[in-house]
């Protein structure tokens, strides 16, 4: 059952940034769906957290389908809060540098096969 919460929320979530990317003009709909989804997922994850039937529905689905970059915010979070600091900058540096390059490596395997 948690799986089907989880998929009906990432359906969900999906819409909704596909609604946010048709109505606000590149780059600012990625922007706005990222710092909505970031603010969305600390509300909810101090909200819901005596709620652990909800969370796959709301957080892992809906939040996880409208934005990823709300669940690597908490995680970064996560760790800083727990005084982990250069492992909070290690991983929002390296996940930010490890994306971009994964980025380029696909954009260059995509182009050679074209």
């Amino acid at each position: 059952m948690t799986i089907l919460y989880v998929a009906l929320g990432g359906a969900s979530g999906a819409v909704l940034r596909y609604l946010c990317a048709i109505s606000l003009a590149f780059p600012y709909a990625t922007l706005f769906v990222n710092v909505a989804g970031s603010l969305l997922m600390g509300l909810f994850f101090v909200l819901l957290a005596s709620k652990v039937q909800v969370q796959p529905l709301l957080l892992t689905g809906a939040l996880g389908g409208f934005t990823t970059f709300s669940a690597f915010s908490l995680d970064a979070f996560k760790l800083f809060e727990n005084g982990q600091i250069f492992g909070a900058l290690a991983y929002v540096g390296g996940t930010v540098f490890l994306c971009l390059a994964a980025v380029a490596i696909g954009v260059g395997l995509g182009r050679a096969f074209t």
